[in-house]
């Protein structure tokens, strides 16, 4: 899809410490991009999704995502470049102790937002576009996987995210919730979000296929369905 970049690495190297996970990566998102993350067990896939959120240093090469330059990142941007994007992990890291409408507000909160009747608004919005607006009282675990990975989702687009990172989403999900969540991930991508999801689940993708990116000997590297 031809849009601007949201996120762009060139000649980055990925560590873990001192240990190199991928080196020379070269990688490009655009408005509206959906790609996938491809990978046996350890082959870096979550180590650079750490980096691309901030969590791991970005030590050579360069990287933005979302306009904030990953290899100039200092501890006070970090909150700014997680604002700018939405996570969306396989454990859906949802806080226990409260409902659905709780933890959605308490992001809101923890990113600066003030306003009682605008955070009531954005929740009821973010809510509805994953159709979870009836759940809203419910506790985590009252609700089915599939119905925490939705509230995981409305979490992530609370902040309007140029960029969702998506670790593993239907990892803890049977096939029919899993297409579901691929259905609902599709169109937050067409309404111009751009998405990484990092998966293991071969069937979605030749069910809804994107380009993918596969991480393999500590390189990342374009590839094509039939390769997989």
């Amino acid at each position: 899809m031809s849009g601007n970049p949201i996120l762009r690495l060139t000649k980055a190297s990925i560590h873990q410490g001192k240990q190199l996970i991928l080196d020379d990566v070269d990688l490009q998102i655009n408005q509206g991009d959906f790609q996938y993350l491809i990978g046996s067990t350890g082959s870096g896939k979550s180590s650079l999704l750490k980096t691309l959120y901030g969590d791991l240093n970005l030590q050579s090469g360069t990287g933005e995502v979302c306009g904030i330059k990953l290899d100039k990142l200092k501890e006070k941007d970090i909150t700014d470049l997680r604002r700018s994007l939405g996570i969306v992990f396989q454990d859906f890291q949802l806080l226990t102790d409260r409902s659905v409408h709780q933890n959605l507000r308490f992001v809101l909160q923890a990113t600066g937002w003030k306003s009682k009747k605008e955070m009531e608004k954005k929740i009821a919005e973010v809510l509805s576009k994953v159709g979870m607006e009836q759940k809203e009282h419910k506790m985590p675990h009252q609700l089915s996987g599939g119905e925490q990975q939705r509230v995981a989702i409305a979490r992530a687009l609370l902040n309007d995210p140029q960029l969702i990172l998506a670790d593993e989403p239907t990892g803890n999900l049977d096939p029919s919730t899993s297409e579901e969540i691929m259905i609902l991930l599709e169109q937050i991508s067409n309404s111009g979000r751009a998405i990484l999801m990092a998966t293991h689940d071969y069937s979605l993708i030749l069910k809804f296929p994107h380009e993918t990116l596969k991480c393999e000997s500590g390189k990342v590297f374009n590839t094509v369905q039939n390769s997989l």
